[in-house]
């Protein structure tokens, strides 16, 4: 099934523009421009206004996009059916992981996978949960393990892998970090209200955990001393580590307690969901099923 042209049309249409469309696609610019004559002259009408700096897809471009994404998903599922049933020791598999800890997650789970499908070449992606969304619709990603609250599910197909608990974390020079110390438990529970006039560093307003922490801020009644956003848990860690801030952090991130943290339970106890994502209607070949299973493990489901 030859689908170039359909893929040098999108092509022209992600970048935009038909010179960095011909550089990434490793062909000249005349070329590719004869393909899209070629094409435009079939269906008797033009697929871009054509500009400088900005090809914007036309009504009928519009279509074609649309219809032609369609046919790639359908030859890309169509080759993955048929690859499983000629040989599920071969092939491909994208995997979307969440920035830090999906990392963490990769590296236990990998070399279990290798050795029961050491044919199969994986390619891991490192991205948020709302760009692994985006690239699963667009067949761009065969399976994707994220983070997130039920009301951020998108329409696709969701493996429930665990739950996992958000911790409050404080320095260990705070005056109520004491009271981890003197607690018989591994978390013991503390009220966030009490640090109401404590700075805090928080994840940025768009990632998935913050919809959970501003929840949990709006519960105890109280708009949170925010120090620094960041898109890194890690780099909260850092800071309450230095002793400049609270922080609220995914339990995942204490297999392996750091030094200078206190860490507590809060009383409502919030969690979010662990989960293993893939295209709705798809077909989920052995190898990826195994990959799912192994970071089901991994996560304790």
């Amino acid at each position: 099934m030859d689908t170039k042209q359909i893929e040098y049309i999108l092509k022209i249409a992600e970048e935009n523009n038909i010179t960095k469309a011909a550089e990434k696609l490793f062909l000249t610019q005349p070329a590719l421009n004869q393909q899209l004559l070629r094409l435009e002259k079939e269906l008797g009408t033009q697929l871009f206004h054509r500009s400088r700096t900005n090809w914007r897809p036309t009504q009928a471009g519009e279509i074609y996009l649309e219809n032609a994404r369609k046919m790639l998903l359908i030859k890309q599922e169509t080759y993955r059916i048929i690859g499983d049933m000629v040989s599920d020791k071969e092939g491909t598999l994208s995997v979307g992981l969440t920035p830090g800890r999906g990392i963490a997650m990769f590296s236990a789970v990998y070399p279990k996978f290798h050795q029961q499908f050491p044919g199969i070449h994986i390619i891991p992606v490192e991205r948020s949960v709302k760009d692994q969304q985006e690239m699963i619709v667009k067949g761009e990603l065969d399976i994707g393990f994220q983070t997130l609250c039920p009301s951020q599910r998108t329409g696709d197909e969701y493996i429930e892998l665990g739950k996992e608990e958000i911790l409050l974390a404080l320095p260990k020079k705070h005056p109520l970090s004491s009271l981890e110390e003197n607690s018989q438990e591994i978390y013991p529970e503390l009220d966030i209200r009490l640090l109401s006039e404590d700075p805090f560093v928080l994840m940025y307003q768009e990632s998935t955990i913050r919809y959970l922490i501003d929840r949990i801020f709006q519960e105890a009644g109280f708009i949170p001393n925010v120090l620094f956003e960041t898109s890194s848990t890690s780099a909260i860690i850092t800071m309450i580590q230095a002793g400049l801030c609270c922080g609220l952090i995914p339990m995942s991130y204490f297999r392996t307690k750091p030094e200078g943290i206190a860490c507590f339970s809060l009383p409502s106890h919030p969690v979010w969901d662990v989960v293993a994502v893939y295209r709705k209607n798809s077909y989920l070949t052995r190898a990826a099923k195994y990959f799912i299973r192994l970071a089901g493990e991994y996560w304790g489901y």
